[in-house]
C-alpha cells in the first residue's frame, strides 16, 4: 500500500464520509481504500482490500458495527477497527472493545486528534478519545482495590506488564518503566492477550480487575 495507511470508512451518512475521506486524503501517509454504508459492505470491503484501519460507526442499518467489527477482524485480523461515533455511553465504549476495537473516538473530535487516532491503532496502541479515556480509566479504577496483584498462567514480567496497562500506560510508558525496548513489550503484549483470551488491552485489564 505504498508505506501509507490503507483505511475503509464504514458510515450510513456519505456526507460524513466525504468529510472524513477529505481530511485523510490531505495529508501523505494515509489513503482511502473504499467506503462502505452497511456493516455487510464493510466486511465485503475488508475482505477484498485488508485495510491496515477500519473506521467503524456503531449505529449502522441491519447489522451493528459492533457485530460488523467483529466479523472485519474474522475475514482480515491484522486490521485494527477504530470506532468513530456519536454514542457516549460507557456500555457502548466495552460493546465496541469486546467486539475487538482497539480505539474509540467520537465524531466531535478535532482533525489532529482524529488522525492522530488512525496512526496510533495502526502502530498498535490503545485510543480513546480525550472525553472518554478518563471515565474509561475510572470504571477500571472501581474494582481496584479488590483486584488480584498476578494473573494466573502468566509470567513474572507478562503481570508486570499488566499491571502496568492497568495503569494506563501505553506500550512506550511500559518500556520506559521498565527499561526495555517498545518491541519487547509488544511481545509481551501479545503473549498476555493470547493467554488470557483477551481481544485487546482493555478486555485483558478488565478481566485482571475482575470487570468483564
Amino acid at each position: 500500500m505504498s508505506g501509507r495507511i490503507g483505511i475503509v470508512l464504514v458510515d450510513d451518512h456519505p456526507m460524513f464520509r466525504r468529510g472524513l475521506r477529505g481530511l485523510l486524503e490531505s495529508v501523505a501517509d494515509t489513503e482511502v481504500l473504499g467506503e462502505a454504508g452497511t456493516g455487510e459492505d464493510a466486511v465485503r470491503l475488508a475482505t477484498v482490500h485488508r485495510p491496515d484501519v477500519v473506521l467503524m460507526d456503531l449505529n449502522l442499518p441491519g447489522m451493528s458495527g459492533a457485530e460488523a467489527t467483529q466479523r472485519v477482524l474474522r475475514a482480515s485480523p491484522a486490521t485494527a477497527v477504530l470506532v468513530i461515533t456519536m454514542v457516549e455511553d460507557d456500555d457502548a465504549i466495552i460493546t465496541a472493545l469486546d467486539a475487538g476495537a482497539r480505539g474509540y473516538v467520537l465524531k466531535g473530535a478535532g482533525q489532529e486528534e482524529l488522525l492522530a487516532a488512525v496512526r496510533a491503532v495502526h502502530h498498535g496502541s490503545a485510543v480513546f478519545g480525550r472525553s472518554l479515556a478518563p471515565r474509561l480509566l475510572a470504571r477500571l479504577s472501581q474494582v481496584r482495590e479488590a483486584a488480584p496483584t498476578s494473573a494466573p498462567g502468566l509470567s513474572d514480567r507478562e503481570n508486570e506488564v499488566l499491571r502496568l496497562m492497568a495503569e494506563g500506560l501505553d506500550n512506550a510508558g511500559i518500556a520506559r518503566r521498565l527499561g526495555v525496548s517498545v518491541k519487547t513489550v509488544q511481545n509481551h503484549v501479545s503473549r498476555l492477550l493470547t493467554k488470557l483470551d483477551a481481544r485487546n488491552r482493555v478486555d485483558a485489564v478488565l478481566r485482571f480487575r475482575g470487570g468483564a
